[in-house]
């Protein structure tokens, strides 16, 4: 807004006495004194602008009740504010006020204050004289000391958080009609006694301090319902704490608790209990008293046992153990849909009393063994060596053609028999980005290197198992053909990667080291989390998951399969649907219960269906003539064998679910998988490159099929079902566009956006990706922003910012921010 415009609404205002104005976002440095035409103003707003001193005539406005001056560049404040004697509301946070005047506590109308983002170190003595003040905000400012603020009886909400802040005094108890108080991210070591008379507290937030106890009166806050006391160092509750029945929400993680007081069982209305990332190693049985709770966060901790009684909690609806040394296999702890998640409540407390009766329990003698690696390393050598060492290397032996399961049996010392599913992946590019559906977690990993070769990227086959097997254990051979040694930078791996436990040299053809190999897999194997008697299962799931792997049928019917468990004496349906979901997610079985089509069959050989998923990504017409094209009729023809020819349907399906493949829109019974795209002959499109949208993903390593999965699910909207290639595709809708490329060696995924919906079809290509992201474990990257001043706007090239740190930003009250190429705010 120009000078000339603002003088005019002034003009038009006072003409028509206004009671309010709001002059917010126009960017003014000023206020001229012209204002003090407006004689009748009640409610004046000037958020968001840069103004950096108000006009001593501001005080003529005797009328105003409310003033907002948030987000403004005010260093001081002029003394003739004491003047404005009706105003009710004053908003001074977002500015650069290192102090105030003493005129500001003669504002005694005053009921709220907010000095939030300043740079103020003190508090004037004279703050008491706010009598009527209700809430004050002085969060994120550099206070030590707050000795003023008990002279504010009539407080109800205070807003002290993230500043610094070591000692709370005394005279902070004589705020007797506070009800919000916000402490977080301060410095604070103890609270005083005194701190038991905030008697009508309903929230305190004390999260982010130095606390290592509480006192005894802490108890008497009888009427909190909220109560976060996250990111101390608290190693122990009062039993006073009991005293806190009306409290709903109560946040102790992160803190260093290893037990809970019995009396934390009288928290009769507590609904939601954070308690993660202590060393808790039992629950009290009065935990099963908290008959109202619905959230249960226990993530890592040390509980290894249960109590009885916490079946007693019947509303509860979110259970969270994992990272617990607790005998619950991880499949059932975690959500099946989206992993980052916990599982399903009735599931893990069903589970867990089940196996509590070692008589009706089993322990588990089987591990899956996966040997990765480069095509030709010797994979498929190494792993018949390993089920038989007399077994005679063929130089012309066929690389493995997706993947071949081998099984091999070796005796414990305990008599027992130890079983390994040994699981051969085909090395060939055109396999990498479908490794991600096959590999498991809880499993040994084995990376063959040969020693004739100097192509194994050792970093992207371990980042590969650390995404997608939750940092299951690795072994690395090196396999010195011709006796050739195989130099490997072992530090910098093990600096790296701390689940590669073992480097070992083999030479297959004579045999040498195998022994050591065999021995150190039979070691990793034997120890990993869910063997043996470390994660019992009931002796029914055993016995029907023995018939499953016994049987030599590649799949069978979900009717075949419930009977089968109620022959070996499974009789409860939803165990049974208990039982292949766990299989499932161990990689036994395949059974998609969520799929229309999938559902209705139990995979018993997944290395069928993986081979037969190969057959099409393999097949030299598909590949190289059609470019990733197929016709329902030439899947009938790829899996003429009989073996498929009952199954094509789900095994098209499967192809879906996995994102390999899509129906092409409106070419019924036309295919196309997008890993077969090329990047040579790319489509012909023109692009308008102003007022784009631009977002980046930027990624500290990148799976390969991100963008392949991205037009998978996009597909409807590609444009005019042409404009795509194998690393990039233009979509359109709502008659707007967007490109998307990725570029792999950059580890980086481009999106521009043009048209008249922009946000809209940015925000669902973000969605899109981000499922995709949450799909891998611990994969970091970055979502980039750019930046929107005069000199980034129009350029291809802006400078970016994390979108996260944006969002922390908006969060913390930070609205502007300093480009570093343009130096711009």
């Amino acid at each position: 807004m120009t000078e000339e415009e603002l003088l005019q609404v002034i003009e038009q205002a006072a003409a028509e006495e206004w009671t309010e104005l709001d002059l917010s976002g126009n960017e003014l440095t000023f206020l001229p004194a012209e204002i003090v035409q407006l004689t009748k103003l009640q409610y004046l707003d000037l958020r968001n602008n840069q103004i950096n001193e108000l006009p001593a005539e501001i005080a003529q406005l005797t009328k105003l009740q409310y003033l907002n001056l948030r987000r403004n560049k005010l260093s001081e404040l002029p003394a003739e504010i004491v003047q404005l004697n009706y105003l009710h509301h004053l908003d001074l946070s977002s500015n650069k006020l290192s102090e105030l005047p003493a005129e500001i506590f003669q504002l005694t109308y005053l009921y709220t204050l907010s000095l939030s983002f300043n740079q103020l170190d003190n508090l004037p003595s004279e703050l008491g004289q706010l009598i009527n003040l209700q809430s004050l905000d002085l969060s994120y400012n550099e206070l030590g000391n707050l000795a003023e603020i008990g002279q504010i009886f009539n407080l109800k909400y205070l807003y002290l958080e993230n500043n610094k802040i070591s000692e709370l005094p005394q005279e902070l108890g004589q705020l007797i009609n506070l009800q919000f108080l916000y402490l977080e991210n301060n410095q604070i070591n103890n609270l005083p006694g005194e701190f038991g008379e905030l008697t009508n507290l309903y929230s305190l937030d004390l999260s982010g301090n130095k606390l290592s106890n509480l006192p005894g009166e802490f108890g008497e806050l009888t009427n909190l319902q909220s109560l976060d006391l996250s990111g101390n160092k608290l190693n122990n509750l009062p039993g006073e704490f009991g005293e806190l029945t009306n409290v709903q929400f109560l946040d102790l993680s992160g803190n260093q608790l290893s037990n809970l007081p019995e009396e934390l069982g009288q928290l009769i209305n507590l609904q939601f209990l954070y308690l993660e990332n202590n060393q808790i190693n039992n629950l009290p049985g009065e935990f099963g008293e908290l008959t109202n709770l619905q959230f249960l966060e226990l993530s890592g901790n040390q509980l290894s046992n249960l109590p009885e009684r916490i079946k007693k909690l019947t509303k509860l609806e979110t259970l969270d153990l994992r990272g617990n040394p607790i005998p619950i296999p991880p499949e059932i702890l975690s959500s099946k849909e989206i992993s980052v998640l916990p599982g399903d409540v009735n599931e893990i407390l069903d589970f867990y009393f089940q196996i509590q009766d070692p008589s009706e329990t089993e322990p588990l003698y089987e591990a899956k063994l996966l040997i990765i690696g480069e095509g030709g390393a010797g994979k498929t050598s190494l792993a018949k060596k390993i089920e038989n060492e007399n077994y005679k290397l063929n130089s012309d032996e066929k690389s493995t053609e997706g993947i071949d399961v081998i099984t091999w049996k070796f005796p414990l010392l305990n008599g027992q028999e130890f079983r390994v599913n040994i699981w051969d992946f085909g090395g060939q590019e055109i396999y990498h980005e479908t490794h991600q559906f096959f590999l498991s977690k809880r499993s040994l990993y084995v990376l063959v290197t040969d020693s004739r070769k100097e192509n194994t990227n050792f970093y992207w086959w371990l980042k590969v198992v650390e995404l997608l097997s939750e940092n299951s254990p690795v072994l690395i051979i090196k396999n010195e053909k011709q006796n050739r040694l195989c130099d490997i930078n072992e530090r910098e791996l093990r600096g790296e990667f701390s689940n590669l436990k073992e480097i070992l040299a083999t030479n297959l053809a004579e045999n040498r080291g195998l022994d050591k190999v065999k021995e150190e897999i039979q070691k990793y194997v034997s120890n990993l989390d869910h063997v043996g008697d470390k994660s019992p299962l009931p002796k029914l799931w055993v016995r029907v998951r023995s018939a499953l792997e016994n049987s030599s049928r590649n799949y069978i019917s979900r009717e075949e399969y419930y009977q089968l468990c109620r022959i070996n004496n499974l009789t409860d349906h939803k165990e049974m649907e208990r039982l292949s979901g766990f299989l499932h997610d161990l990689g036994v079985c395949l059974h998609f219960q969520d799929d229309s089509t999938l559902k209705h069959y139990v995979i018993l050989k997944p290395e069928w269906a993986t081979t037969a998923v190969y057959k099409v990504l393999d097949n030299e017409t598909v590949r190289k003539t059609n470019l990733g094209c197929f016709t329902q009729e030439e899947l009938s023809d790829i899996w003429k064998d009989r073996e498929y020819q009952d199954m094509q349907d789900e095994l098209l399906q499967l192809m879906m679910r996995f994102k390999l493949c899509y129906q092409i829109p409106n070419r019924l019974g036309n295919y196309i998988a997008p890993q077969l795209l090329d990047n040579e002959n790319l489509p012909d499109y023109t692009w308008d490159k102003s007022n784009n949208l631009i977002l980046r993903y930027e990624y500290d390593f990148m799976p390969k099929g991100m963008l392949t999965r991205f037009i998978v699910e996009t597909h409807p909207w590609i444009e005019q079902q042409k404009i795509f290639w194998k690393s990039g595709v233009v979509l359109k809708k709502d008659e707007t566009r967007a490109e998307v490329i990725e570029s792999y060696n950059r580890r980086e995924i481009k999106v521009r956006v043009s048209g008249n919906r922009k946000k809209d079809l940015l925000t669902v290509i973000n969605h899109e990706f981000e499922k995709i992201h949450r799909s891998y474990e611990r994969l970091e990257y970055k979502t980039l922003v750019p930046c929107n001043c005069s000199e980034c706007i129009g350029s291809e090239n802006p400078y970016t910012y994390p979108l996260e740190n944006l969002r922390r930003r908006l969060e913390k009250g930070r609205y502007e921010i300093e480009c570093d190429r343009s130096f711009e705010i």
